[in-house]
């Protein structure tokens, strides 16, 4: 692959569109600093969203087609999301129509009972990391915070306006908190 331009930053490490030298198709290559990981101490996330996206495989969910590792950095080649976040439209837009909430909804819940029925807690579904492709559909990225759960988990994490009461008051949570969190997001498409 080669290097196209940069596509994002994070506290770790940034994503930069790269390009296939055969097949010229264009995907996300996530490039995180080993050091910086290890200093955040992000590691068990990182393996997490690793493992993870290594065994799932959804259409409204990113998809990974490989990682490596080298002395310095950690990669992920993701499949490339060309529309962009949700969140950027929604600030445009303010609110969504009732189709379009409800479209949107629709796929976000297609993609959560896939991973509830992997065992898998998203934990952090927010604008931000909902990313639309060319023909408008959704497609859940990040999943920094996701993790593989059976039975209760007490880690405080995710974005504060989408926490369900479970996690802010530490009583242990479980997959039921991504629905929370889609309740809110539905809001906000719907009211703004």
């Amino acid at each position: 692959c080669l290097p196209f331009s940069s596509a994002g930053a994070g506290s770790f490490g940034r994503v930069v569109l790269v390009r296939h030298k055969d097949t010229k198709e264009y995907y996300a290559l996530k490039m995180m600093s080993i050091a910086a990981v290890v200093r955040l101490k992000q590691t068990e996330h990182v393996k997490s969203e690793r493992e993870i996206l290594e065994s799932i495989h959804h259409p409204f969910i990113v998809n990974m087609s490989w990682s490596y590792h080298d002395q310095n950095f950690l990669y992920m080649l993701l499949e490339y999301v060309p529309g962009g976040e949700l969140f950027s439209y929604l600030r445009k837009s303010g609110f969504f129509s009732s189709a379009w909430a409800n479209f949107f909804a629709c796929e976000l819940i297609s993609a959560i009972d896939y991973l509830h029925s992997k065992l898998i807690v998203y934990r952090d579904l927010k604008p931000e990391n909902l990313l639309l492709d060319y023909e408008g559909h959704m497609k859940i990225t990040d999943f920094g915070f996701a993790k593989r759960l059976r039975d209760r988990t007490w880690t405080l994490c995710g974005t504060p306006e989408y926490l369900a009461p479970e996690i802010i008051q530490s009583k242990g949570h479980n997959k039921a908190v991504d629905w929370w969190s889609l309740g809110i997001l539905i809001y906000e498409m719907l009211v703004g």
